[in-house]
């Protein structure tokens, strides 16, 4: 076993990093005087990870939604369900299954221990059964008939389904009611006991905690098990978009639009992440000049977003909200930004933005989920926090102007947009 302390100059902070001898990556990160605790127990697999192999042998493709499928079922077992367990410890626990990775975590401000122990318990104990596989279908697909029915869950899909022609961040991450149709238990095993070696997950715990209490309860329960190599793969995908306009009508008070830009889907470097953090800052927070004229002109309100999207084989950049004119608010986008092309940055705007950036990230650092879940996006993606830190406050303008000419192509994204029947757009 390898402990090695994270340090940062900058947040006059410190983590610890543990290669544990069960192939599991370990994160604590101690806050001295908070009274909460956090914890977040995640594997590199999601619902774009279909077609694998294991090992160098023979493709293997499962059927969509099935990551979420057992995230589903992973909590019960032989002699019960885990949140019946979390319940008498008073911790709050819930989990997640994203494109690409899916995590189970709870919180906590007492009996961090016997909390902690029900999390590595569950997740490294599998528990299926054809009975209990055929009952989840029926909740499952109420839960895909309802995202089927949420307008905001619509548009997003709606515009993945037109930026993508091939990859499987396009498709639902529940699935569809006929794809689950296809799991069986035997399935959940086969997925579970790829993915959910050690060697592919991670574990992060923040707060009121010390690195011998979490070694403690790790040692005793931590099973080791023998690293695989898993190969996953993706059918080609174009540069280009699918599509530039899709709309589908639905029962909303204001049409809601998502304006997605396809970006390289190469894996972002640190520096890059922190240059594109700012240069959307800098283009769409509430202190920008768009977004103030966006406002001004009545196109969007505060629902207005952006965020970066990206993930194995697919990046993008994606501004979206309400809008009574959303081509109209969509046109204005790609107008001031192929006009920051041209024109150049303002260094103030930069600077404000760097600012806004590097506050951001420095005063997550008092949030005990925050942290954990930063840490293992970052880890997931390759990158580390602190390091993170160091690029937004290096970044200049000039990296920032060369990250906006590789990036935020207007000929090649794709607006989608959810109104009523009624509406015009």
């Amino acid at each position: 076993m390898n402990i090695q302390e994270i340090k940062s100059d900058r947040a006059r902070d410190s983590y610890y990093k543990i290669t544990h001898d069960s192939g599991l990556t370990i994160f604590v990160y101690p806050k001295q005087g908070y009274k909460s605790a956090y914890a977040i127990f995640g594997t590199k697999y999601g619902s774009i990870n279909t077609c694998f192999s294991l090992d160098g042998g023979e493709k293997i493709t499962v059927p969509d939604g099935i990551a979420h499928y057992l995230e589903h079922k992973l909590f019960e077992s032989e002699d019960g369900d885990a949140f019946v367990r979390y319940a008498k410890t008073g911790a709050n626990a819930n989990a997640y299954t994203s494109f690409e990775k899916t995590c189970y975590l709870f919180s906590c401000t007492d009996r961090f221990d016997e909390s902690f122990e029900i999390l590595l318990d569950f997740v490294q104990n599998p528990y299926f059964t054809a009975q209990t596989v055929a009952k989840e279908q029926g909740i499952i697909g109420q839960e895909i008939k309802m995202y089927d029915d949420s307008p905001d869950w619509r548009v997003m899909f709606n515009m993945l389904g037109g930026m993508y022609h091939n990859h499987p961040v396009k498709i639902d991450i529940a699935g569809t009611v006929e794809s689950i149709a296809e799991i069986t238990a035997e399935k959940l095993y086969d997925i579970y006991n790829v993915f959910y070696n050690l060697h592919n997950m991670v574990l992060c715990v923040s707060g009121n905690v010390t690195v011998e209490q979490v070694l403690k309860t790790a040692d005793r329960i931590l099973k080791p098990c023998e690293k695989h190599t898993i190969e996953n793969f993706f059918k080609d995908e174009p540069c280009e978009i699918a599509q530039p306009y899709v709309e589908q009508n639905f029962q909303v008070s204001m049409p809601i639009f998502n304006l997605g830009f396809k970006e390289s889907a190469e894996p972002l470097s640190t520096e890059q992440l922190a240059q594109t953090d700012i240069l959307l800052s800098l283009l769409a927070s509430p202190t920008s000049r768009l977004y103030r004229s966006l406002m001004d002109e009545k196109l969007i309100n505060s629902s207005f977003s952006y965020e970066l999207f990206d993930g194995p084989g697919y990046c993008a950049v994606i501004f979206g909200g309400e809008s009574r004119a959303p081509k109209q608010a969509a046109e204005m986008i790609k107008s001031y930004i192929s006009k920051l092309k041209s024109e150049g940055i303002d260094k103030e705007e930069f600077e404000i933005a760097q600012r806004a950036v590097y506050g951001d990230a420095i005063s997550s650092l008092n949030n005990v989920s925050s942290i954990s879940n930063a840490i293992t996006d970052h880890y997931f993606g390759g990158t580390e926090l602190f390091a993170y830190i160091d690029a937004v406050a290096q970044t200049s303008i000039e990296d920032v102007t060369n990250r906006l000419s590789q990036v935020l192509d207007v000929n090649n994204c794709t607006l989608s947009v959810v109104k009523s029947s009624e509406t015009e757009v």
